[in-house]
């Protein structure tokens, strides 16, 4: 095996293979950067208005062809099929929301000076390579791609590995529409390759949704090709539930988020952090709401809990469980591989979880259900703190003004969800802090990532 291996796509459902992929040649990596930027300088005088109506028709085609591409999400990575129809009519939103609000958000700022005025325009920035991973292969796609190709930049998109036959159909919709060719531009690339890409000057910022470790080694290849990032890494999100909340409503919310993808969402509610005086009736409440997440092919549209994406992953959530075991957790369901093809791993739930161990320090991806007993409010204010990612949280309480202020002044997280779980939003800004990652995808902010803020000035 080498690095020039093709990519395969493997039904996670069933282990077998569903097609190979050839990968690009160093020669071809260089042309399709050349094109792309090509395309880009094309775009980047074409006005607002072709802009988002390019969008609008992307949303359409989108629509016209969900049910083929929601089957080629849940084929080549396994999410219950509902649930990939849901994530390309949330991509149409996204196309449709920055056609609608795009032009807005790159209005320009004027600012009075002394015996002047300074103008601040928003304009491209260039070549955006994306890298994307293949939990949400259409969705984290498309909520970078619909801002930057409003905004003028062209795209090459990496997408991860396991899902190619997932970044060929996004590449062959914008190929059906009337842009400039190889305006998104896909990349069939191995990861030892990204590098050159970066290192490429025509390349003006890099966007990833991944890992730590993918967000550290980008970073750095970044930074020393000067190049801007973005990175939406793992999350470890405390979901806090205080005495006077909706228990049926908390664990309801809380085993939704957990379970969604399989459990493979990086921000989904990973530790479940509550307060002594209803840890019980909280606990009873998701063992019982998880009796309603059997293992199902994913294929059927009742599915609730799929395959995991990849043998490696369902391993290493195994490996997490059985050390989190072993450093004294407490295992009150699943945790145990089933006997049959394919990479299935069943809704798993943990007790005991304490700082120190893997459940509570480190980021499971897939369906663990972890539970934390926290003494009282300060204490579970305590617990949801230590931790290294700030990515997302939720609190449930009667108190709305009170969990505002929690909120907004105790939890270290980018995105906090009130009696309800997190979940990305085109109007809203998304993203992290600490080893979560940096940046903010999504909304006005979001948009403003990859623009070159020109200040003209020049007297009144």
């Amino acid at each position: 095996m080498t690095f020039r291996e093709a990519l395969v796509a493997i039904n996670p459902a069933t282990g077998l293979t569903i097609d190979h992929y050839p990968v690009l040649d160093l020669d071809e990596i260089d042309t399709r950067v050349i094109g792309c930027h090509r395309a880009h300088k094309v775009w980047e005088i074409v006005g607002f208005q072709q802009r988002a109506q390019l969008l609008q028709c992307l949303g359409g085609r989108l629509e016209d062809q969900r049910d083929d591409l929601a089957r080629l999400i849940t084929g080549e990575m396994g999410k219950p099929l509902a649930q990939a129809e849901a994530e390309i009519d949330k991509c149409a939103w996204v196309c449709r929301y920055f056609a609608e609000s795009g032009e807005a958000f790159l209005r320009a700022d004027e600012i009075q000076l002394d015996g002047s005025i300074a103008s601040v325009v928003s304009r491209p920035l260039g070549v955006i390579l994306a890298i994307m991973p293949w939990n949400f292969p259409f969705w984290q796609v498309f909520r970078a791609l619909a801002p930057a190709l409003m905004v003028g930049n062209g795209m090459l998109l990496k997408g991860a590995s396991n899902v190619p036959g997932c970044s060929r159909a996004i590449a062959q919709l914008l190929a059906s529409l009337d842009v400039p060719a190889g305006l998104l531009t896909n990349l069939p690339i191995h990861a030892s390759e990204i590098e050159r890409v970066i290192a490429n000057p025509l390349v003006r910022g890099v966007t990833l949704t991944g890992s730590e470790a993918a967000g550290r080694a980008v970073a750095a290849m970044a930074g020393t090709h000067l190049k801007k990032c973005v990175l939406e890494l793992g999350g470890q999100d405390p979901y806090i539930v205080l005495a006077d909340a909706d228990i049926a409503l908390a664990a309801q919310k809380c085993v939704q988020s957990r379970m969604l993808c399989s459990g493979q969402v990086c921000i989904a509610a990973k530790r479940l952090i509550v307060v002594d005086a209803v840890y019980d009736a909280f606990r009873g409440e998701v063992l019982k709401l998880l009796d309603t997440y059997p293992l199902a092919n994913p294929s059927e549209q009742a599915c609730r809990l799929g395959p995991l994406a990849r043998q490696d992953l369902r391993d290493q959530v195994h490996a997490q469980v059985v050390a989190s075991i072993a450093a004294g957790c407490h295992l009150l369901r699943g945790g145990a591989i089933p006997d049959q093809p394919g990479w299935w791993y069943p809704a798993t739930v943990l007790e005991g979880v304490v700082p120190g161990t893997p459940a509570f320090d480190d980021e499971v991806f897939g369906p663990v259900v972890c539970l934390i007993r926290a003494s009282d409010e300060e204490h579970a204010l305590e617990l949801a703190a230590e931790s290294r990612f700030g990515l997302g949280a939720a609190i449930f309480t009667a108190r709305q003004d009170h969990a505002q202020h929690l909120a907004a002044e105790r939890i270290e997280s980018g995105s906090i969800a009130i009696n309800d779980f997190v979940k990305s939003d085109p109007r809203v800004p998304f993203g992290g802090m600490k080893d979560s990652g940096f940046g903010r995808e999504l909304g006005r902010l979001g948009m403003q990532e990859f623009v070159n803020h020109k200040t003209i000035v020049s007297p009144v």
